[in-house]
This record gives structure tokens, sequence and C-alpha cells, in this order.
């Protein structure tokens, strides 16, 4: 049995665009043919489900019932990659949590694999909130991501600031995440599919469906150079599968 993997997608700063860097790695993981289930623990009506509802269950993390029912299936359940949307505000409580029941431990010796995407905002807040995340990332793969998704403007302070907060985590890896059109954005939230379905003019249902060509060509473009940036980091090699054979073409993986 493949070694479990936990990747933690959160920021303590809402509005940062987190489930939207969470539903890019569903659909990367589907491409690449990843068994993988996601828990949203924006309880109660959770916006990662509305997109992936078939691999996505509601949890609230701050009860030992519902951690039970994402830590303690890990070796039992069938897909290898879990995936954690964490809700604004949670995520020094959650990664807290995870030292607790000493699932940071076993990550450190090498019994899971875990790892961080930790999205960030402009403002200061977010690098004070590397510093407080660094002290739970030993063992773990530790990811900054920029999202560009709200036409963000990342750091607009001086570089030596900059400089300080970043090398703080030794090994800690930056992703940036592009702007998508706001129109292509917004008719896929109307559209309620995941990006991999909106881009093979798919409905909820995998009914064919009549999404606009041109919004079509932005989201497929975006979603692209997304996954480019999830190959550079060698995801999956992170979560111990190959790449499987995956098309790089968009397109051609949506259709499967």
């Amino acid at each position: 049995m493949a070694k479990p993997a936990v990747i933690v997608v959160g920021a303590d700063k809402g509005g940062v665009g987190k489930t939207t860097v969470s539903r890019t790695l569903l659909d990367y993981f589907s491409a690449n043919n990843i068994p993988t289930r996601a828990f949203d623990t924006e309880a109660p009506r959770g916006t990662l489900k509305r997109f992936h509802p078939g691999i996505t269950e509601i949890v609230d993390m701050t009860t030992t019932a519902d951690q039970m029912k994402i830590f303690d299936t890990l070796n039992t359940a069938t897909p290898s990659v879990t995936v954690i949307d964490v809700r604004a505000g949670l995520m020094s409580n959650a990664l807290a949590n995870l030292r607790d029941i000493g699932f940071l431990d076993a990550a450190r010796s090498g019994q899971i694999t875990f790892a961080v995407f930790h999205i960030l905002g402009p403002s200061i807040a977010s690098l004070d909130e590397i510093a407080e995340t660094a002290n739970f990332m030993i063992g773990a793969k530790y990811y900054l991501v920029k999202n560009f998704i709200n036409n963000t403007s990342f750091f607009e302070w001086d570089q030596a600031t900059y400089n300080s907060y970043f090398h703080r985590i030794k090994d800690a890896t930056e992703l940036t995440i592009p702007k998508l059109n706001e129109m292509a954005y917004e008719q896929v939230e109307v559209s309620s599919v995941p990006f991999l379905k909106f881009v093979a003019n798919k409905g909820v249902q995998d009914e064919p469906a009549n999404y606009s060509f041109v919004l079509r060509g932005y989201v497929r473009h975006w979603l692209a150079n997304v996954w480019s940036e999830f190959d550079r980091i060698k995801l999956t090699d992170l979560v111990g599968k190959d790449k499987g054979g995956r098309s790089t073409n968009v397109a051609e993986a949506g259709e499967k």
C-alpha cells in the first residue's frame, strides 16, 4: 500500500483564494490518475464540495470526531492522497491540532507524506503567518503560494523585509498561481463544475454543456500554467506516484 499523503491548503487570512488552489490540485491529481479524497472544513456549506461533490466531505476540523474521520482512515481509505481545504482563520489551530495528535511526528519519521500549501495575501499579516507556521514545518514540504486570482499585488514593501520572512524556513518553495480572466472565473463559478470539466464543455453530470469557447480558452490556458507550476515542484513524485502518462494538454485531460 502506498504511503498516505496529506496536503493541507490554507491561510489564516481570508479572501486569498485558497479553495481555488484546492480545486486546481484536485483537477491535477484527477488528470494524473491519482486517487484523491478531499475534506472541506468550511462547515456547513462547503465551497470545495460544491465543485467536487463526489470526492469531498465537509468536516468540522475543530472537533475530535471529525479529526478521527480524516486521520484514522489514512491507511484504510482507497485514495492515497488526502487534500484538506482549511477555512480562513483555522490554519494555525489546525497545525497545532496535528502536532497534538502526533501527526507531525509521524510525518517527521516518514510514515506519512505531509505538505502545506500556504496561500499568501498581500499584507504583512501573511508574512507574520509564515513565521508562525514555520514552527510546524519540520518533516513537511512547505509551499508558499502567491495567488494572483484576485488581482492581488504582492509584497509592496522593501526587499529586505520580504527576505527576512521568506528565508526563515529552510527548503520552503515558492509557487505562483497566475490571474484568470475575470469573466472566465465568474462563468466557472456559476457553472459549479471543476475547471477541467469547464474546459471540456461538460456539465455537472458530464452532460454536454454550452460554455463560451472564448472563456473555455482562457481557463484552458490558465490551468495549463498552474499545472506547469505543479509539474515544476514534482508534485506527483511528492505523493509517491509516477505521472502515469497524462497528456500535458489540458483539453485532452478533460476529455477523459
